[in-house]
C-alpha cells in the first residue's frame, strides 16, 4: 500500500485547544493545514509548524459554509497534499439559559459543531477513502452529559458522539478511525470568558473548578493534544467509536 499523505487539518486552529493539537501533530510528523474563520488570526500557529520542521499553510474558512469547506479542503490537497487527518475542534458558545436563548444563538452552535463537522467530514473522507487510511477526531466536551445554561452546546457536542459512532461504522472498512474527545474544564480564553461573565476572576473560576476534579487541576491544551495524537497513531488503528473523557476524572 502506498503511504498515505502526511497532512492534518485542524479546525479552529489559531488558539487554544486547536492550536495546541496543530503543534502536536507538526511534532508527530504531520504537514498541517491552520483552519479558522480568519486567516491571518492563524499564521502565529503556522511558524510554530513549521519551527517543528514541518510545512503549515493558514486557511480561512467557515466550517458552516458548504462551499467555504469545499474550497479550503481543495486548497490544502493541491498545496499540502491529500489531507487523511482531519480534527473537528472548530466551536463557539452561545450560552444561556432555555427561555433566554434565541433561535440565532442555537442555529449558530449547531452550525459550527455539528454542520461544521459533516461538512468537514464529508469533504475530506475521499481524501481518506482513497489512501485507504485516515483519522477523523472530533472534540465533544464534557457538557454533552448536560450543563446549566448550555442547552445548544450539549446538545451539539452530545450529537458530535453518535456522528462519531456512525461515522466508525461506515469508514472502517476503508481503513479510517473516528474517535471523539471529550474535555472537562481546560484553560483557554473561552473559559476566560466564561469566567468574566460570571464575575469571577479566572484564577479564583480555575481554582473553584479544580476543587471539583479528582486530580485536583484544570486541563491544559496540550491535555487533549496528547490525546488526539494517540488516536491518530498507527498504532490506534483498532480503536475505532470511541469516546474519550479527558477532564481529571471519571465520566458517565
Amino acid at each position: 500500500m502506498t503511504e498515505p499523505s502526511r497532512t492534518a487539518i485542524v479546525t479552529g486552529a489559531a488558539r487554544g485547544i486547536g492550536a495546541a493539537v496543530a503543534v502536536r501533530l507538526a511534532q508527530d510528523g504531520f504537514d498541517v493545514a491552520v483552519l479558522d474563520l480568519d486567516e491571518e488570526s492563524c499564521r502565529s500557529v503556522v511558524e510554530q509548524v513549521q519551527q517543528c520542521g514541518r510545512r503549515a499553510l493558514a486557511v480561512g474558512a467557515d466550517v458552516a459554509d458548504e462551499a467555504g469547506v469545499a474550497a479550503a479542503v481543495a486548497r490544502v490537497a493541491a498545496e499540502l497534499g491529500a489531507p487523511t487527518v482531519l480534527v473537528n475542534n472548530a466551536g463557539v458558545t452561545r450560552d444561556n439559559l432555555l427561555f433566554k436563548m434565541t433561535t440565532l444563538d442555537w442555529d449558530t452552535v449547531m452550525g459550527v459543531h455539528l454542520r461544521g463537522s459533516f461538512l468537514m467530514s464529508r469533504a475530506v473522507q475521499a481524501h481518506m477513502t482513497a489512501a485507504k487510511w485516515g483519522r477523523i477526531v472530533s472534540l465533544s466536551s464534557t457538557s454533552a452529559l448536560g450543563n446549566r445554561g448550555q442547552a445548544n452546546y450539549s446538545a451539539a457536542k452530545a450529537g458530535l458522539q453518535g456522528f462519531t459512532k456512525t461515522l466508525a461504522i461506515e469508514l472502517g472498512k476503508f481503513g479510517i478511525t473516528v474517535n471523539a474527545v471529550a474535555p472537562g474544564f481546560i484553560e483557554t480564553e473561552m473559559t476566560a470568558a466564561t469566567a468574566a461573565r460570571v464575575g469571577m476572576s479566572f484564577d479564583d473560576f480555575k481554582a473553584a473548578a479544580a476543587s471539583q476534579i479528582p486530580v485536583a487541576r484544570v486541563g491544559q491544551p496540550a491535555d487533549i493534544a496528547a490525546t488526539v495524537s494517540f488516536f491518530v497513531r498507527e498504532e490506534a488503528s483498532f480503536v475505532s467509536g470511541q469516546v474519550v473523557y479527558v477532564a481529571g476524572g471519571p465520566k458517565d
